[in-house]
């Protein structure tokens, strides 16, 4: 009987974590094993960003009965729906636990590329406010690296991804290798005067690995602003169109998609040996072997399987032995909704802009010490858009007839809407476990997740909202819509971090700073869920730096043999 593949590496994981790992390891010379839980995607078949509301059985809002039997929660993420519900997966195939009273909204992607197809593309470096926030404020442990271990790889990642936006000069948002930015519209620029003036904040275009130039073989962003569909033209960063690719470039990737990842298999020298997966349709059992195991999954993903892998040595699962696996999640909060009409601008003549991006006012309080709030720790970023519509307000419009179409095409409303987006501390308390009592479809346990926002955000929560009414009363919007007072459910930004945190001492943490496990050598946990602290700032790009970066550490160890 022939004897397995023994791989030099598996991959669990192919979105933006996994495809660079996959990328930099094969164009090292080792071969790769990608195992991705779910399908290939097709743009043929799977993207929708050009098709029309009339060609959609349900023009657009889908099938309600099936979405909430199906996707209940999924369906609560803006970007599903029936364009674009594929990209996400089934809730009740991937059920998840909460305790009454804290409620968690998990948002996942299944597929070859996971959420790279459907993410919202903000890519912003974190700086030593984030890295080495402990050492400013005193709370909780600062990360092991810094932003000049990182910031190489933050360069190699926005040269070969394309991310478009300006120089600013800040020191609480770093600047990187941009391409052009994609311009503020006119309410914006109107908005950002007044801001400037009253507040001293600015409002800069947000930065967007979507291409405003062609770059490295892939053409311009065509401003469809439909990403969330897919994107034919591959115009924005996702794994399938650019890294996989590279990876396969090389001869040295296998990728093995609907293979659902149960657990790792530890030998008694307390090494990993391979990983069990199952078929996601046939529903049976293999095993992979491989001289090193990356876990990229998403965050909470590569700690069910960490978790989910005990043994005699490992009784509470790999990478447990600190009490910190499982602990200090950490998502985003949000206050949203707030806006108006700024009538200054209303006109009949449409802008000729129409952009995948908006503007954004860094993060000021607790960065810049000219506003400093010492009414909680850490801080927050503003953001939103400001645009005409196209005919949407001809909904509101009585009357009929060349009146009718008068005031349709003569008095086109211009909107400027604003959010604010706070960081949440890391605690012990926010944690997940696996739920003894319940499994997947596949018969993997589930998670039980217990996290709620503390006093630290309820307090950053009060300053956001007041400082959003402000920004609107100064901007004189009308129609004003007031922004919620009421914090975003935890887990609905899809930005879950922590769990698997990086730090120096095996005692405190469960990676070291180049994403190992302490517990295990041969093991490596490359995404969201080694995080130390959040920031108030999207994690991918970061996630994709630190992946890159340990990387390159597991491709010089196992030349060495050291794995």
């Amino acid at each position: 009987m022939a004897q397995p593949k023994l791989y030099d590496a598996l991959v669990v994981g192919s979105g933006a974590s996994g495809g660079w790992v996959a990328k930099i390891l094969t164009e090292q010379g080792l071969e790769v094993l990608v195992l991705e839980a779910g399908p290939p995607r097709s743009p043929t078949h799977d993207f929708t960003e050009h098709v029309w509301p009339y060609r959609m059985r349900y023009r657009g809002f889908g099938d309600q009965k099936a979405l909430l039997r199906d996707q209940p929660v999924q369906r609560l993420c803006y970007a599903c729906d029936e364009y674009s519900h594929q990209f996400f997966i089934g809730d009740r195939e991937l059920p998840y636990t909460f305790p009454q009273g804290k409620p968690f909204m998990w948002i996942r992607g299944r597929q070859v590329g996971g959420k790279t197809f459907c993410w919202a593309r903000v890519s912003y470096r974190y700086s030593d406010f984030e890295f080495q926030a402990a050492a400013r404020d005193g709370y909780g442990e600062n990360w092991p690296i810094s932003y000049k271990d990182l910031e190489p790889y933050y360069d190699k990642v926005e040269r070969y991804i394309g991310v478009s936006g300006s120089a600013e000069g800040l020191p609480q948002f770093p600047d990187g290798n941009f391409l052009p930015p994609m311009r503020l519209s006119c309410g914006e620029v109107h908005a950002g005067k007044i801001v400037e003036r009253h507040f001293g904040w600015r409002i800069i275009p947000d930065r967007t690995a979507n291409l405003t130039v062609p770059h490295n073989g892939r053409p311009a962003c065509h401003y469809c602003d439909q990403c969330q569909r897919g994107c034919y033209t591959a115009s924005y960063f996702n794994s399938p169109s650019t890294t996989l690719p590279d990876a396969a470039r090389t001869g040295r990737l296998t990728l093995v998609s609907d293979a659902i990842v149960s657990h790792l298999v530890m030998n008694d020298r307390g090494k990993a040996t391979g990983v069990v997966f199952l078929d996601r349709q046939t529903r049976a059992e293999r095993e992979a072997h491989g001289r090193v195991v990356v876990l990229a999954a998403g965050a909470l993903e590569s700690t069910r399987i960490l978790l989910n892998s005990r043994s005699p040595r490992f009784p509470e699962g790999v990478g447990a032995s600190s009490g910190a696996l499982g602990h200090y999640l950490m998502d985003h909060f949000t206050l949203e909704d707030g806006g108006g009409v700024l009538s200054v601008l209303k006109s009949s003549r449409r802008e000729p802009v129409g952009r995948p991006a908006g503007y954004i006012i860094p993060k000021y309080v607790n960065a810049d010490p000219r506003f400093q709030n010492k009414s909680f720790l850490r801080g927050y970023y503003l953001a939103g858009d400001s645009h005409q519509d196209l005919y949407g307000h001809a909904v509101g419009i009585q009357g009929f007839g060349r009146e009718f179409r008068r005031k349709v095409s003569q008095e086109i409303p211009y909107h400027f809407g604003i959010y604010a987006q706070g960081e949440c501390l890391p605690r012990y308390d926010n944690y997940v476990k696996l739920d003894p009592a319940k499994t997947d479809a596949w018969g993997i346990p589930v998670l039980h997740i217990n996290a709620s926002y503390g006093e630290n955000e309820r307090a950053m929560a009060r300053a956001m909202h007041t400082r959003l009414n402000e920004i609107l009363d100064a901007i004189k919007v009308d129609e004003l819509q007031a922004p919620s007072e009421k914090l975003s459910v935890f887990g609905k930004n899809i930005h879950e971090c922590g769990t698997a945190r990086m730090g120096n001492d095996p005692k405190k943490s469960v990676v070291n700073r180049f994403n190992q496990v302490h517990d295990a050598r041969n093991v490596f946990v490359t995404d969201g869920a080694c995080f130390v602290t959040q920031g108030c700032y999207e994690p991918t790009l970061t996630i994709m730096a630190i992946s890159a970066r340990a990387t390159d550490y597991i491709a010089a160890e196992s030349k060495k043999g050291n794995l």
